[in-house]
C-alpha cells in the first residue's frame, strides 16, 4: 500500500519546493486518497488557515481534506484576529507555530510567505500568492493524469492572463515534462524568473512556449485551461484588461483547433462569455469540476506528506 513519505522541504511555498519524484508521489497519493484506498488519522493535527484574501474552493478544500485526514481546521480570519492589525509576521509565525502543526496561508506578497517560513516551526503551505498557486497546479494535473495517464504526450494550452496560475502551471509542466503553452496579450506574459527556472528543467527548451496568438497556441492541445482576465485585487483595471483580452477567449472555435479528444480547464470562478463561453464551459470536454474536486483529494496528500 503506498504511503504518505516526508518531503525533503519542510513547507511547500512554491511548486519548486518538490521535486519531480515527490510530485509524482504526491500525485499517485491523491489518487489513493479518492480512490478511498487510503486511509490515515491525524487526529492530533491542527491546521491553521490564513486567508488574506477571499476563497470557496481554497479554504472549503483544506477545511474537507484535513477532516478526513482526521485532523481539526482554525479559521484566523485576520479581520478578527491581530494579524489585521498590523502584527509583525514573524511574531505571528512563532505564536501560532506553538498552536498548529501547519499553516495555509493565502495573501498577495510571496515575500510574506517566506517570511513566515522563516520564522515558523511547522510547515507552511502557499494557498495561493500573486507570484503562485501551487496546490491549484497539484489538482490541474491530477485531472490531466486521470485523462491522460502519461504527461509526456500532453499539450497544456493556457489562455489568458500569465498570472500566478500560469506560473504554477509552467513550473510543474517542467518537473513532470509535460508541453506547456501560454497564450496572452502583449505586456501579460508570466514571471520572467519562472520562465527561466522552467527552461533550466526542461531537458527541451521547445516544450515551453509563450506567445500572443491564442490560436496557433491552440493547435493539437490536449487541454485548453483558462482564468479570470482580472485576479482578485486587479477589479480597478478590470475594464481595460477586457479590452487587452479581446481575442483570448476559450470558444469552439478554438476547441476545433485543439486535439479532438481535447479537455477544457478552468480553475474557477469563471465569468462566462468574457474568458469563456458558455458553450466551452457546459460542453462534454468540460473537466472543471473534477478539477475543483481534486483540490481537496491533492491537498489531503500534500497534507499526509507534510505531517508525517
Amino acid at each position: 500500500m503506498l504511503k504518505p513519505q516526508k518531503l525533503v522541504s519542510a513547507n511547500f511555498l512554491s511548486s519548486l519546493d518538490v521535486s519531480k519524484e515527490e510530485l509524482f508521489h504526491v500525485l499517485e497519493l491523491a489518487r489513493e486518497f479518492k480512490n478511498k484506498n487510503l486511509k490515515l488519522e491525524f487526529k492530533d493535527k491542527v491546521l491553521g488557515l490564513i486567508f488574506d484574501k477571499s476563497s470557496t474552493r481554497t479554504r472549503v478544500s483544506f477545511q474537507v481534506a484535513m477532516s478526513r485526514l482526521g485532523g481539526t481546521t482554525i479559521d484566523l480570519n485576520p479581520n478578527t484576529s491581530q494579524i489585521g492589525r498590523g502584527e509583525p509576521i514573524k511574531d505571528t509565525a512563532r505564536v501560532l507555530s506553538r498552536y498548529c502543526d501547519a499553516l495555509a496561508i493565502r495573501t498577495f506578497s510571496q515575500s510574506d510567505l517566506e517570511e513566515y517560513s522563516k520564522w515558523s516551526s511547522v510547515p507552511i503551505i502557499n494557498a495561493l500568492t500573486d507570484l503562485e498557486h501551487p496546490c491549484q497546479a497539484l489538482a490541474d494535473f491530477l485531472t490531466i493524469k486521470e485523462e491522460f495517464t502519461n504527461f509526456k504526450d500532453v499539450i497544456l494550452t493556457f489562455v489568458g492572463d500569465g498570472n500566478n496560475v500560469a506560473n504554477s502551471l509552467i513550473l510543474c509542466g517542467a518537473l513532470l515534462g509535460a508541453e506547456v503553452r501560454i497564450a496572452c496579450p502583449n505586456g501579460y506574459e508570466p514571471n520572467a524568473s519562472i520562465v527561466n527556472k522552467a527552461k533550466q528543467i526542461y531537458n527541451n527548451e521547445d516544450l515551453l512556449k509563450i506567445n500572443n496568438d491564442p490560436c496557433a497556441a491552440a493547435e493539437g492541445a490536449n487541454v485548453l485551461y483558462t482564468d479570470v482576465w482580472s485576479s482578485m485585487g486587479e477589479e480597478i483595471n478590470q475594464k481595460e484588461k477586457e479590452r487587452d483580452f479581446n481575442g483570448f477567449t476559450i470558444d469552439n472555435n478554438l476547441l476545433s483547433r485543439a486535439h479532438k479528444e481535447a479537455i477544457v480547464l478552468h480553475c474557477l470562478p469563471a465569468y462566462r462569455n468574457k474568458e469563456i463561453t458558455d458553450d466551452a464551459f457546459e460542453g462534454k470536454q468540460n473537466r472543471i469540476f473534477e478539477q475543483a474536486e481534486n483540490r481537496m483529494h491533492v491537498q489531503q496528500a500534500l497534507l499526509s506528506c507534510l505531517l508525517s
